[in-house]
């Protein structure tokens, strides 16, 4: 990978590994799926539990999205996030988001530097955390979202742009994002535009009993896990690629589409309590990551198809923040999983309508 950018430098991807440069997609698909299982084993060295998350985050990574990671403190948000970036060996940063950071701190800014041989003064970019392949912004929440949407332009264009002049950031490149749900005093709320570029929000729950054991018995010893890399950037990219060629049957991708257009409150397709409950629904992108997040679980788990099955189990966590209930829903206490879950139970995949 490049090294931190000067002004006018342009990111590059490493060459593709010759492991995997003549392997056809079925070989390729093989090699993704072990991948995963590698990726698995070196985090649950320090991470107990949370299958859903964690199966989560890989999606995320063969995906090549963005996702928010929520849950209470000391759940190990941050350190699923931290440990991930060991085992890939790719440049992390983490960010941590105060109400005093501002937009420069992020991206980076101009400074002016002389010449020592000419005497001349030129401006000369200092590039900013955002200039890795991950990048944690932690408590995302904690500042204002003229500080959020610094994030914007990175997690959409993989670029940065900082007085007129665009930097490209390196691949493969990923924003994680962690926040709080249950404290809210001096928190920002994301804009919606952000939160919509987001792949997943990820719930991370408390552990069952013997896990939570699991934990603190771990923590509290003397052991010192060490974390083998177990991909390249390189690779992580090639595998990325592989996800978009996955066939999908068309009446997976219209159940897909079917999902979000249905929760659109006010249109002819949305069922009677979307329109009571929501005050905005899911955008197009939660068709278009259904299926891709849908194409990357299904290599995980083996199969080279997406079904009706992926939809379903990724549609929480895609959904949940792209639906807005309304003041009625709230005073209700009904929140967006609740919607979301009775969505999926009107919503049936085509075969199984009457």
């Amino acid at each position: 990978m490049t090294e931190d950018l000067e002004a006018g430098q342009t990111a590059v991807v490493e060459p593709p590994t010759d492991a995997l440069a003549d392997l056809s997609d079925g070989e390729l698909a093989e090699r993704l799926r072990d991948a995963a299982d590698r990726i698995l084993t070196e985090i649950r060295k320090r991470i107990i539990g949370q299958d859903a998350a964690l199966e989560q985050v890989l999606v995320t990574l063969f995906v090549g999205g963005n996702s928010i990671i929520t849950g209470v403190p000391g759940l190990a948000k941050t350190l699923i996030v931290e440990t991930l970036s060991e085992v890939l060996a790719l440049r992390f940063h983490r960010i941590q988001f105060t109400p005093d950071l501002m937009p420069s701190d992020i991206t980076g800014t101009d400074i002016i530097q002389e010449n020592p041989k000419t005497g001349k003064r030129n401006l000369v970019f200092v590039p900013g955390p955002v200039f890795s392949n991950i990048v944690l912004a932690d408590e995302i929440n904690r500042t204002p979202p003229k500080t959020q949407s610094a994030l914007l332009e990175a997690m959409q264009e993989h670029q940065v742009t900082v007085q007129g002049r665009t930097y490209p950031l390196d691949e493969p490149y990923f924003v994680f994002a962690t926040q709080n749900p249950i404290e809210l005093e001096g928190t920002y709320p994301l804009p919606e535009a952000q939160l919509d570029r987001f792949l997943f929000n990820i719930v991370i729950e408390y552990l069952p009993l013997e896990e939570e054991l699991e934990v603190v018995r771990q923590t509290t010893s003397d052991r010192a896990e060490t974390m083998e890399n177990v991909l390249s950037g390189a690779d992580l990219v090639r595998f990325q690629r592989l996800v978009r060629r996955v066939p999908v049957a068309e009446p997976v991708l219209e159940y897909a589409v079917d999902l979000a257009r249905r929760s659109r409150p006010r249109t002819d397709a949305a069922p009677p309590f979307i329109t009571e409950q929501v005050e905005y629904g899911a955008s197009v992108r939660a068709a278009q990551f259904s299926v891709l997040a849908g194409k990357a679980r299904a290599l995980i788990r083996g199969r080279h198809h997406v079904s009706f099955e992926d939809v379903r189990a990724l549609a929480p966590p895609i959904f949940r923040h792209r639906i807005l209930p309304n003041f009625h829903a709230q005073s209700e206490k009904i929140d967006s999983d609740l919607i979301v879950a009775r969505l999926l139970e009107e919503v049936r995949p085509p075969a199984s309508r009457m």
